[in-house]
């Protein structure tokens, strides 16, 4: 699709979050059908965004510790590639500031206790303005390099909506499993954490090989873009159906999230990539999440 019209940050920001983050919308319209699962919704979120954040990308950091700015091979080339490269790391800042905006709301908003229809409007509609921006982008991106849109992406639609119908399916059974499961390992009531860690195998898959071909922009963002879909999206949808009474464990997901989300745009500010050293720290901040979250 990058070849078809969408430049790589905003193929990782527009495009992908969707291919990885549809399991967490479908999750969240599952549980709609009891109003006290809210909780599940907002742990699957955290422990999604939360786990992107820093084990995939600390992960990517370690074997690779790709740098966003890299040096081409002629003078004409390295020029344009350190161009197109300045251009992708103004573009992963600038999703980075969106996902503090987007974190940031959330938790003023559950301040009270309680997400009800009104911050659920808020952060649906904090997420679609943020679509509808990058919309506009790839359009004018297009315009200036003389571009348009490739007759075969109606092909990749149809085959995404394919893979919906998949995901849907699978996620409605995992969830009836999970629920009438008499397994002593799997807890109705860590749901949303046995969940949110099972809908990130998709993002590690997208890092994987987005590493292997040193696209270390896409890998990064991909893996916040995912996160906007849990956050404000999935949330929001289900604020807006039913209100959501927040869990004790928010305050601890968000600040990781928001914590990991300032050392990679320090690191991307000042390094131009998230050095190895970073990736080893991150991935244990990660480890005592998941013992504080989870074991404990």
């Amino acid at each position: 699709m990058e070849s078809k019209g969408f430049e790589g940050t905003v193929l990782g920001t527009l495009i992908m979050p969707y291919c990885s983050g549809f399991a967490n919308l479908v999750f969240a319209f599952v549980m709609s059908s009891a109003p006290s699962n809210g909780g599940f919704v907002i742990e699957n979120s955290l422990v999604n965004n939360a786990t992107n954040l820093t084990l995939i990308l600390g992960v990517a950091a370690i074997f690779a510790s790709a740098a966003v700015i890299q040096k081409g091979s002629s003078r004409r080339q390295a020029k344009l590639h350190a161009e197109f490269q300045r251009i992708n790391r103004l573009n992963l800042l600038f999703t980075l500031i969106a996902l503090f905006m987007f974190t940031g709301t959330l938790w003023a908003l559950a301040k009270d206790g309680v997400l009800d229809f009104y911050d659920g409007l808020v952060l649906v509609g904090l997420f679609m303005f943020w679509q509808v921006l990058h919309v506009f982008e790839v359009l004018k991106d297009n315009i200036r390099k003389e571009k348009s849109f490739h007759w075969s992406l109606l092909i990749d639609i149809l085959l995404l909506g394919a893979s919906a119908y998949c995901i849907y399916f699978s996620v409605d059974h995992l969830v009836e499993w999970v629920t009438t499961s008499n397994s002593p390992y799997l807890s109705f009531a860590k749901l949303g954490w046995f969940s949110g860690l099972l809908m990130v195998v998709p993002n590690a898959f997208l890092a994987i090989y987005y590493t292997r071909i040193g696209r270390q922009d896409i890998v990064i963002s991909s893996q916040i873009g995912d996160g906007h879909i849990c956050i404000p999206m999935s949330i929001g949808l289900f604020a807006v159906f039913n209100p959501i009474q927040v869990p004790d464990f928010f305050q601890m997901g968000a600040f990781v999230i928001l914590g990991a989300g300032a050392v990679h745009f320090l690191s991307i500010t000042i390094f131009g990539r998230v050095p190895r050293m970073v990736g080893f720290g991150l991935i244990g901040v990660y480890s005592l999440f998941l013992y504080k979250g989870l074991i404990q």
